[in-house]
């Protein structure tokens, strides 16, 4: 299984930004995608996450409203859409693939496979 994510760049507080991770070499039904960031010196964090079919979405209190996951399942793509980005945004953003225990979504270690990361800046 390959996970590539693009899309980072700069850009200036309060703009919009879609990452995109492209998955590859394997069949991804029942499992669950996510996207973490980890910033500089800090450990990773929980962005979004879904799973592959169906299910509910979740996101960090500290997205919440501002970011949507979403997925185009004939293209084996997955996004993230964010909006209203702020300094705080700033960080290394990483897609993941796995099969997380219930309640674990948000912990690193449940994930196999990780894209390579694409920066985003945001500033002015």
């Amino acid at each position: 299984v390959q996970l590539q994510a693009s899309g980072g760049g700069l850009v200036q507080p309060g703009g919009s930004l879609r990452l995109s991770c492209a998955a590859s070499g394997g069949t991804f039904s029942g499992y669950t995608i996510t996207w973490f960031r980890q910033e500089t010196g800090k450990e990773r964090e929980f962005v979004a996450g879904r799973r592959w079919t169906g299910g509910s979405e979740y996101y960090a209190d500290s997205v919440k409203g501002r970011f949507t996951i979403s997925k185009d399942n004939a293209k084996n793509m997955v996004y993230l859409q964010m909006n209203s980005l702020k300094a705080e945004d700033t960080a290394v953003y990483f897609c993941a693939v796995g099969r997380p225990a219930a309640g674990s979504i948000r912990t690193p270690g449940m994930y196999y496979y990780w894209g390579q990361g694409t920066l985003v800046t945001v500033s002015s």
